[in-house]
């Protein structure tokens, strides 16, 4: 019975050229809104010394320490930070709060 109505020759063109357009702007646009690239930072595998007083020091300072915290804080990987948390923890620096196998949440020493 009914259906779409098939388009002519001249009115596919206009179609296309209108999409094509579209299409260009959105590209032009995304490109505005991304700005500049960002830089890549590598992240470091060396763990901070357990030893040197100053690190032990900020790392008193924080309320709360994860795995998480201790990576994005000196820039470590996630598995080196868990070693340092866990060196710190042997040292009596840190105590244990709450764990599982999965993360550990840990708390300086009083």
């Amino acid at each position: 019975m009914g259906g779409k109505k098939k388009l002519g020759i001249k009115q596919m063109e206009k179609q296309q050229v209108k999409t094509d357009d579209d299409k260009a702007a959105k590209d032009a646009k995304k490109k505005e809104k991304a700005g500049p690239p960002q830089r890549k930072t590598t992240v470091g595998i060396m763990v901070p010394d357990v030893k040197d007083a100053k690190i032990v020091g900020e790392v008193k300072k924080m309320n709360v320490l994860t795995p998480y915290a201790v990576a994005t804080r000196y820039g470590i990987r996630i598995s080196a930070a868990k070693d340092f948390l866990e060196q710190l923890e042997a040292n009596g620096a840190v105590q244990l709060v709450s764990g599982s196998h999965n993360i550990k949440i840990y708390k300086p020493a009083a």
